[in-house]
């Protein structure tokens, strides 16, 4: 639309006709309707897109006031049309052709009147959603069961549902050079944190790319650390989590096209957050919260531990399970680090596959992968039992933390092959490396681990525990300036 940045309307109908039939002229969803203004002989025109637009909108609300318009002037002009013949409810007047080209493309109206030097653009969009349901990976035993859908306006509405209060800010802004996506910054303006929200939109300022179709695109142009294996931006289909977020002071994302929307700040401690955590009592959350962050260091470092156990430290395991872990390991061709990286692999192919066959076949792929093969290779000394039952116990435990699901596969893997390398020396320089990297990472400008550094039973009564509401008055460290807290943390 850069190119016709300063070409403006033309007086004659035909014309503008004519230019936009060229302008579209490989695009076979162009309509133009072309009605005389009631009794009048000035022509009227109204293009838009079919599929875009709402058809009985553009019946009833355009075309049908223009042809019955009753004691209509001889001189027509689109000021007597604007204020007296159309029933749209949003009607905007312009002279830009880049302008109306902008708004048909998002499912507007264009309406052309001979011998005006100005053209109206109408909100008629139509388009078929999905419609409100309650998003695949984000299901809860208890709470509300709606989700995003693809079109922003909708998405908005849904967070304006939940936030009836005039603090809530809405700011718009386009990405993509050919999209022209339509972006959205949700925060409420006296509890928002304004460094983040100046920073998100300082960064998002810099992005240049031909289209955004998904907000990952946005989340990994603007996140602070680029290689790290940890988000810096949170992520979610369900307005409840997108409204309590925003009462911390966070700033919501809302990208048109997509039903996930993102969150900044991010804070580590989120990863161990689950949706209905908010709706249980606050005992049954905090025991599920604990066992999180218990699987996540299980997942991460038992087989490693195993591994440098039976391989360098063999001395330190009691004796009959050391005998027992020789005995079963008699006869396996491989080594144990080999065994294990080829049991994470296959357990990876396993969990991705079940993910993106049919449901009807999901089950029984796990029941031959999982039962069937795996106990087929202890038989055939081609795997060892006790290396199988660890990798399996790694693999479950990583199945409660699916937030950190990339993190959890790449840490397995190479504090299995540092502890091959080094024992337990190798595991313990890795793992410290890995806690020194996430306490330096930053999310907008905040400390990703804020939340876990203070030892205070305030700063971590939304953490590893979730405490009882009357005991949750301050918002989150970064926005700990803004007292009492009502939200869901």
């Amino acid at each position: 639309m850069n190119d016709y940045d300063g070409l403006l309307v033309d007086e004659s109908l035909e014309k503008n006709i004519e230019l936009f039939k060229e302008i579209f002229k490989k695009d076979e969803l162009l309509r133009i309707r072309v009605v005389n203004v009631g009794e009048s002989k000035t022509k009227i025109a109204f293009l838009f897109f079919d599929g875009m637009v709402e058809g009985s909108s553009i019946d009833d609300s355009l075309v049908r006031p223009c042809v019955t318009s009753k004691d209509t002037p001889r001189q027509v002009d689109i000021d007597y049309i604007l204020a007296r013949v159309l029933y749209a409810g949003e009607l905007s007047k312009t002279k830009k052709v880049s302008d109306i080209l902008r708004a048909m493309l998002n499912g507007d109206t264009a309406v052309f009147l001979d011998g005006s030097f100005d053209a109206l653009t109408v909100d008629t969009k139509g388009w078929r959603t999905r419609g409100i349901d309650e998003p695949s990976d984000e299901r809860v035993l208890q709470g509300p069961r709606e989700g995003f859908d693809e079109a922003a306006i909708l998405n908005l509405a849904m967070i304006r549902r939940k936030l009836q209060t005039p603090d809530l800010c809405i700011n718009s802004t386009t990405l993509g050079r050919r999209t022209k996506t339509a972006v959205y910054f949700v925060y409420l303006d006296s509890v928002a944190n304004k460094k983040c929200l100046e920073e998100i939109k300082k960064r998002m300022e810099k992005i240049d790319i031909d289209g955004i179709l998904d907000s990952n695109y946005i989340a990994e142009l603007v996140r602070d650390n680029k290689t790290s294996l940890f988000k810096t931006t949170g992520s979610t289909e369900r307005p409840d989590i997108v409204a309590a977020r925003l009462l911390e002071g966070r700033i919501a994302v809302v990208v048109d096209g997509t039903p996930v929307v993102l969150t900044v700040p991010y804070l580590f401690s989120e990863n161990f957050q689950s949706d209905e955590d908010y709706y249980l009592n606050f005992y049954i959350a905090s025991i599920g919260r604990a066992l999180r962050y218990i699987c996540f260091f299980l997942s991460i470092s038992i087989p490693a531990i195993f591994i440098a156990l039976s391989t360098f430290h063999i001395q330190l395991l009691p004796t009959p399970f050391m005998l027992t872990v020789s005995e079963l390991r008699s006869g396996v061709p491989f080594s144990s680090i080999t065994e294990c990286l080829a049991l994470i692999l296959v357990f990876e192919i396993l969990k991705e596959t079940g993910l993106r066959t049919p449901q009807s076949l999901g089950s029984a792929l796990s029941i031959v992968g999982g039962l069937v093969v795996g106990q087929t290779a202890v038989e055939a000394r081609i795997m060892s039992a006790p290396m199988l039952i660890v990798v399996s116990l790694a693999a479950v435990a990583g199945l409660m933390i699916p937030r950190l699901k990339g993190a959890v596969f790449y840490l397995r893997i190479i504090l299995a092959i540092a502890s091959a390398i080094l024992g337990l020396y190798g595991f313990m320089i890795v793992f410290a490396v890995f806690v020194i990297s996430v306490l330096s990472m930053k999310s907008v400008g905040v400390e990703y681990m804020l939340s876990l550094k203070s030892p205070n039973f305030q700063a971590l009564k939304d953490t590893v525990i979730r405490a009882p509401w009357t005991k949750m008055r301050l918002r989150p460290p970064f926005n700990r300036n803004l007292v009492r807290n009502r939200s869901k943390k």
